[in-house]
């Protein structure tokens, strides 16, 4: 059975080469977590360790959940996504405005709870609003 990355729709495989600046490499199978398991206190890296949880759930109900992609749009996309100063200084914004901003750390992660739960509706609204814009081209 020939499986596609989730973004790209590129084949994806198993074996071989992973990570390697070669199409094989680039093409390499590999899972993504939909919600960090460092999120829920788990560590794939860590096993057996477990972390402060910053949710007891996944507020999305995906927990544990993973989808395939290539290494490309993984670990080149997905994992280092593009933060412009405006971008940070809006999101700040926002932060501020729901009230998940600190002046100070304290032991309570909520806030930082806040901020991964506003930054993926951020997401979500934009994807929403550039799908509603390209329909209409």
């Amino acid at each position: 059975m020939t499986k596609n990355c989730a973004v790209c729709g590129c084949r994806i495989h198993r074996g071989g080469e992973y990570a390697t600046p070669t199409v094989d490499g680039r093409s390499h199978a590999t899972r993504h977590h939909y919600v960090a398991e460092r999120f829920l206190g788990r560590s794939r890296n860590r096993r057996g360790e477990q972390r402060e949880p910053i949710f007891q759930e996944s507020p999305w109900h995906l927990g544990g959940q993973t989808e395939e992609f290539c290494y490309d749009c993984h670990e080149e996309l997905l994992h280092n996504p593009v933060f412009l100063p405006e971008d940070i200084r809006g999101f700040a914004e926002l932060v501020e405005r729901r009230k998940w901003s600190e002046a100070e750390k304290t032991t309570d992660r909520g806030k930082l709870a806040g901020r991964i739960e506003l930054l993926h509706e951020v997401l979500s609204l934009g994807i929403e609003k550039l799908l509603k814009t390209e329909r209409r081209k």
